[in-house]
């Protein structure tokens, strides 16, 4: 699995196909975040914006190999070690980028609630953005690996059904990247820092089911 899953990233790096969601994630990032802001807004926001990102790396890595070659890879190693292995190629991918910026957010932020009020102590702070962060990208992985191959084949179809999916799992009440980003959100207005232990749980338990059936899948149509 070592091996597939440096053969993965090694394929997504050498594309560049990368370049376009980090970029879109970076101006995302400079429009909403600005030096002086609240920690708990911005480290909300940063969050937030990492599940729609995550879910497109995840088609991209996924779909990166050409049939020839994905053909070849699947006869040597197992169609489901393969898929998997490019599932978790895009999520180690997303979770540095959520990492990165959730510490710029740290660093330029100002630790204190939305009304000035309260002082926030940035290391809970920090260690609840970074969680929220990983939920958001263990939701977005979910959505990707749920609206693109062995799923969905055609490219309008998986390309419109993220774009739904990911905004469904954003605002949807009961979606743990919905409960995560609020809970930051809504404890700056008082300082008060929410850990999301229970959203985590609970994306891990989606994403590694939504990972299992995709992998069974693939075995059975492609």
């Amino acid at each position: 699995m070592t091996a597939l899953l440096r053969y993965q990233t090694a394929l997504l790096i050498r594309s560049q196909r990368w370049l376009a969601p980090v970029l879109l994630y970076a101006a995302f990032l400079g429009i909403g975040v600005q030096s002086g802001q609240p920690v708990l807004d911005s480290l909300g926001y940063a969050a937030a914006g990492l599940l729609p990102v995550t879910a497109w790396l995840v088609q991209l890595c996924v779909n990166q190999e050409p049939p020839a070659a994905r053909t070849v890879t699947a006869a040597v190693a197992g169609s489901p070690r393969v898929h998997l292995a490019s599932l978790l190629a895009a999520l180690g991918c997303a979770g540095l980028l959520g990492a990165a910026a959730t510490l710029i957010v740290l660093l330029i932020s100002k630790p204190a609630s939305a009304d000035n009020a309260v002082r926030v102590p940035l290391l809970p702070a920090g260690l609840a953005g970074l969680l929220a962060a990983v939920c958001c990208v263990l939701l977005g992985a979910a959505v990707g690996a749920l609206c693109t191959r062995p799923l969905l084949h055609r490219r309008g179809w998986s390309v419109a059904t993220t774009v739904l999916a990911a905004l469904l799992a954003l605002v949807t009440s009961g979606s743990p990247a919905n409960h995560a980003v609020t809970g930051l959100v809504t404890g700056s207005r008082t300082g008060t820092v929410h850990v999301p232990l229970l959203p985590l749980v609970a994306a891990a338990a989606l994403a590694a089911a939504v990972a299992a059936l995709a992998c069974k899948l693939t075995s059975l149509r492609g």
